[in-house]
């Protein structure tokens, strides 16, 4: 029996290769819109009695049954948290993410526009105690008022750790950048 290349075959052999892209030079960093994520605060959030609203607070995302995405390790996201009948409102406003992987890692920072709701599913958060609190380890879900698409940002610190393997061409982790060794040597 020999083989004979048809147009099938070689569609079927090479259709796989044609779906992949050749390179990937910029990831992006994408969830739909009305997507859901765990966050908790980073500090203690705290409302006296003659304050509303609260500027650049930081969320950090954690695991919360029911969310719909994750988000990368190493997130922060900043908003806006604003009391109103006894509930916290959590706005968003940007993240900046970092992704690892083994010796690689990607930046992404750019708009991410979401609301807070509790585990219930209700808008906003219930307070805790008074005056009213939102403390880490109270986690809760943002739910995305569109979608996010965020490219990823130049890394020099990659690069740098690259040119460093790629040292004399023998991937010498950390070279000293002049000719001679000895720093104290004229």
């Amino acid at each position: 029996m020999s083989f004979k290349p048809t147009p099938i075959w070689l569609t079927a052999i090479v259709a796989p290769f044609l779906a992949m892209p050749v390179y990937a030079a910029d990831a992006i960093l994408t969830l739909p819109n009305e997507s859901t994520v765990g966050v908790e605060v980073v500090e203690t959030l705290r409302f006296e009695s003659n304050q509303e609203r609260l500027d650049d607070i930081l969320l950090h995302p954690t695991q919360v049954e029911g969310a719909s995405h994750s988000l990368p390790e190493y997130c922060v996201i900043i908003g806006t948290a604003q009391l109103n009948n006894e509930r916290i409102r959590i706005t968003t406003q940007n993240a900046t993410c970092i992704e690892t992987h083994e010796t690689d890692s990607n930046i992404f920072s750019g708009d991410f526009i979401a609301s807070a709701y509790a585990e219930d599913g209700q808008y906003a958060i219930a307070c805790e105690g008074s005056p009213c609190t939102l403390a880490p380890g109270q986690s809760f879900m943002l739910t995305l008022n569109e979608a996010v698409e965020i490219e990823e940002l130049d890394n020099p610190s990659a690069e740098l750790n690259q040119r460093r393997r790629e040292a004399n061409g023998a991937g010498i982790a950390n070279p000293i950048p002049r000719e001679q060794p000895n720093p104290d040597a004229q």
